[in-house]
């Protein structure tokens, strides 16, 4: 098992950055790939970003490569969104997830085992 929390969400204007964090807990974490989707209201929820269990791979959506950075720190079991430039189509609650295959890189929402609350971000225009 394994606790994921969100935080560092919240109101921005456009253009805006904003930094999230997941703090994990209950496992070791490098045994997992870590993700960040977001759903937006009245939407299905849509992958951003991932980062494998040695934090040597990443991937991005389209909509965020070159604006968002995913990166995590093994020793401190957090893993991070630095979201930057942001769009008002970027306002959506974002959570982490994890994949206990750590080096599998998935934009898949169902290979994620784990997932946090949830962290609201809105960008107003």
């Amino acid at each position: 098992q394994v606790q994921l929390v969100e935080s560092g969400g919240g109101l921005v204007q456009a253009g805006d950055s904003l930094r999230l964090s997941c703090a994990a807990s209950g496992r070791t974490f490098s045994s997992f790939a870590m993700g960040w989707f977001r759903q937006a209201l009245g939407k299905e929820r849509v992958f951003v970003a991932v980062i494998s269990g040695s934090g040597g791979s990443t991937k991005y959506a389209d909509s965020v490569k070159g604006r968002f950075t995913i990166s995590r720190d093994n020793a401190k079991s957090t893993v991070g969104l630095q979201m930057n430039s942001l769009k008002a189509e970027d306002t959506a609650v974002y959570y982490c997830a994890a994949n206990t295959r750590a080096e599998e890189t998935s934009r898949w929402v169902f290979s994620y085992e784990y997932w946090g609350q949830g962290t609201q971000v809105t960008v107003s225009s």
